[in-house]
């Protein structure tokens, strides 16, 4: 499903991002992407998202090289890619409801669907009594359960979760990590970056580990060694 082809990333100041990284995740995964900040985890999730080019090798999705996309392609792969961030990134105007039926006007979907698609999520993410709550009225742990629902609620085949836990305390961290667990036992693909050693012993998953822009480790089952 998606592979990385000995890509390296070289910036303008010689500092290198990525050394001659090579992987693949089959459809239906769960790994993890770790190591210190600066190790190279960030980059990798911005070149599957053609937000970053690498500087040589290529990455591919449902083998076709993305970086040879032509622009008019680009959303569309976008659309198959949900993305989690650290800081949730939810519009502070609108509701948890109104949140996540904006991500689906975007792609058009009618107002049927919208209708019947978004209460649907957020009872899949424990919110189903939040939706008409205005993000500040939310705790962190549920902003970050609403940007999961955004982010899954057109059926990507892959969610990029980078750092989701890191702005969260130990018990909303656990939280977010089983609503992950759920959605990938549903068949969604996830690639989670973190530096928490507990959710990563936690998971029982695959194990990308991340130094200085190489990978030095690939465990099947995995625990945060470095």
């Amino acid at each position: 499903m998606i592979y990385y082809d000995r890509v390296s990333k070289i910036y303008a100041d010689n500092s290198v991002a990525l050394e001659d990284v090579s992987f693949s995740v089959e459809p239906g995964e769960f790994i993890s992407l770790v190591g210190h900040s600066g190790a190279g985890k960030t980059t990798l999730v911005k070149m599957l998202l053609a937000e970053e080019k690498p500087t040589t090798g290529s990455v591919f999705f449902e083998s076709i090289n993305v970086h040879e996309m032509p622009t008019s392609k680009i959303n569309t792969l976008r659309r198959k890619i949900g993305t989690v961030f650290q800081d949730f990134r939810l519009l502070p105007n609108k509701t948890a409801y109104e949140n996540i039926a904006f991500a689906m006007e975007a792609s058009g979907k009618p107002e049927a669907e919208i209708h019947s698609d978004v209460p649907h999520v957020l009872e899949l993410v424990d919110l189903g009594d939040k939706m008409n709550n205005f993000p500040h009225e939310l705790s962190g742990g549920e902003q970050q359960r609403v940007a999961i629902a955004r982010a899954i609620v057109n059926q990507p085949d892959v969610i990029v979760a980078d750092e989701p836990t890191g702005n969260l305390d130990p018990v909303n961290t656990f939280e977010i990590v089983q609503i992950l667990k759920k959605i990938n036992d549903l068949g969604t693909t996830i690639i989670l970056t973190t530096h928490n050693k507990g959710v990563i012993d936690s998971l029982k998953k695959r194990v990308i580990t991340m130094d200085r822009g190489k990978v030095i480790r690939d465990d099947k089952e995995g625990k945060y060694i470095l």
